[in-house]
């Protein structure tokens, strides 16, 4: 779905390459969440996976990103936006229209949603954000964390064969966080949109990605399923990133040679290592 291939991207004003020698595919129905430290390039790469870069951030540009077969040099913003729906951290600029509904409905009329579907999507989005009570409201009343749903919202409407986010829950509590992941796991499981997402909330991002790209000073150092990924706990720390803290706790519990297993993931798993342990010395 997303081949990347030797990607580097220099902004123009700039002297270093926000992106180094990145190469990663994406396969369709995919979950990859993407984590690094401040400053790594994660934002950049999501701009190269949307098409924003080459077409709206100028630069030096080399290597490829291809979107569906489509290569985003070549192709245009139209074309590619019919593949791949965007979810940026600058949500002020994403929202066109004055009211939530006619913000949702216009997406869904300029790609040319059936007319007898439009009602049932954005009931669906609306309600899958958690904003049903905010579709007749107009958008400069609403909050930060509010419009950052309505975004959300309008992408999740569309139904894209692709959806990249770029920290999507940074102004939201963590029920509202949950319920925004609940959604993209929906729009993969039902609909096998391909889902990435760039995101600081990693314990979160754990229960519900099954790949991870961890990036650091424009590079991917580490990539693979979550839980290999989490496996390289020093080499995490090194970059800058906070592992989970079940993650963390099972590598100090296997350098004192008490445990042997997977690295858990989550709580349960976490509790699963636990009674290992205690089962281990008690003989």
């Amino acid at each position: 779905m997303i081949s990347i291939k030797n990607l580097e991207f220099r902004y123009g004003d700039s002297e270093d390459p926000a992106l180094r020698d990145i190469t990663l595919d994406v396969e369709s129905g995919d979950f990859l969440g993407i984590i690094g430290p401040s400053g790594a390039g994660k934002s950049t790469l999501t701009y190269a996976m949307s098409g924003v870069i080459p077409h709206h951030y100028k630069g030096d540009f080399y290597g490829s990103v291809e979107i569906g077969g489509l290569d985003t040099v070549q192709s245009s913003p139209e074309a590619i936006a019919r593949h791949v729906g965007s979810v940026f951290q600058d949500v002020e600029g994403q929202l066109l229209a004055s009211v939530v509904e006619d913000e949702i409905l216009f997406g869904l009329e300029n790609f040319g949603i059936p007319r007898e579907e439009i009602e049932e999507r954005i009931e669906y989005a609306l309600s899958s954000s958690g904003i049903s009570d905010l579709r007749c409201r107009t958008i400069a009343s609403l909050s930060g964390g509010q419009k950052q749903k309505v975004a959300i919202a309008s992408i999740t409407a569309l139904r894209p064969e692709v959806i990249v986010l770029d920290e999507p829950t940074g102004e939201l509590d963590p029920q509202s966080s949950r319920r925004v992941f609940e959604t993209l796991r929906e729009l993969n499981h039902t609909y096998g949109v391909t889902v990435v997402i760039v995101e600081q909330k990693i314990m979160m991002l754990c229960e519900f990605a099954r790949r991870m790209a961890v990036m650091e000073a424009g590079r991917i150092i580490l990539e693979g399923p979550v839980r290999e990924v989490l496996s390289h706990g020093e080499r995490l720390e090194e970059a800058g990133v906070n592992i989970p803290r079940v993650a963390a706790l099972s590598r100090r519990l296997r350098e004192a040679g008490l445990y042997r297993g997977n690295t858990p993931i989550d709580l349960a798993e976490a509790e699963t290592m636990m009674r290992e342990v205690a089962a281990d010395a008690a003989f």
